[in-house]
């Protein structure tokens, strides 16, 4: 994406409180999702429900199917079988960028962040603004002035104070400010969904903090945010709803307020079971 403005959203075309945008439609619903791996099952039949405005953690055990379920719903993976609707429309992702064409950003747990390039590079990393007339459209310049504005505007409406150079190169950056890089870059690019592995995964406790509060400014900026975390006072500090994973398929979704983090835990491992009237399909 060349065009100027690259979809960073600002105040007047991103709303500031979730509950100015929350409805009874999910932006991100998925059905019946199947992914095979030979004779390994890695999704057996999951439903996923996002809402605007919400955080949905997802949760399970090592090999419950949350980075394959992860992977289909940001076109990393294709599903064999089921359907996901963005906006009450069925998509169809071939790759991550019909994903984040379709308003759906991923930071990974490897960041995927250029430790040589500054902040704002970074910010528009494969979408840098180019310049105007034949610079841009001929040799391919770019505006780095451009960038560096409309990332520094982004930063502030956020209330990020952690990143006070935005021409500082990355690779100077703490682990939790390079963290807080990649989500702010998928905040302002992700129109309509966030997805976040791991964001606090070997951060400190106030870098840990700062990510989980740019987790909540982007759900109260109105867009969906999935969450997948092992760190359970995380996931019950933020979310407003749990989906918990387990061996490939859904064992149950939960809130902070209906269940503890022991019965989380145990409906992980199995030693609970929830029925399907007791899920909480929305907060």
């Amino acid at each position: 994406m060349d065009q100027k403005g690259a979809g960073l959203m600002t105040t007047e075309t991103k709303p500031q409180h979730a509950a100015e945008v929350a409805g009874d439609e999910p932006v991100l619903q998925a059905r019946g999702l199947v992914k095979l791996f030979g004779r390994v099952v890695g999704l057996r039949g999951v439903d996923v429900d996002l809402y605007p405005g919400e955080v949905l953690a997802v949760i399970g055990d090592n090999g419950a199917g949350k980075s394959t379920l992860i992977k289909c719903l940001s076109g990393a993976l294709t599903p064999d079988q089921g359907t996901i609707r963005i906006d009450d429309r069925t998509v169809s992702f071939g790759s991550t960028q019909d994903a984040r064409e379709a308003g759906v950003e991923t930071v990974y747990q490897n960041l995927a962040v250029a430790p040589a390039l500054d902040i704002a590079s970074n910010m528009f990393l494969g979408r840098e603004i180019r310049r105007r007339g034949v610079l841009g459209s001929v040799l391919r310049m770019v505006d780095k002035p451009a960038m560096r504005e409309q990332a520094k505007q982004f930063i502030s409406e956020l209330g990020i104070t952690t990143l006070q150079n935005i021409d500082q190169a990355v690779e100077t950056l703490s682990g939790g400010q390079r963290q807080v890089v990649a989500v702010a870059r998928a905040g302002a690019f992700g129109s309509k969904v966030v997805i976040l592995d791991e964001p606090t995964a070997a951060l400190g406790v106030r870098e840990t903090g700062q990510v989980l509060k740019l987790v909540r400014d982007l759900r109260d900026r109105g867009l969906g945010v999935i969450l997948i975390s092992h760190n359970m006072p995380n996931v019950f500090e933020t979310a407003d709803r749990i989906h918990i994973q387990r061996l490939g398929g859904m064992a149950g979704v939960i809130t902070p307020q209906s269940h503890s983090m022991e019965d989380a835990v145990a409906i992980m491992t199995g030693a609970k079971t929830l029925s399907p009237d007791e899920w909480h399909q929305r907060g």
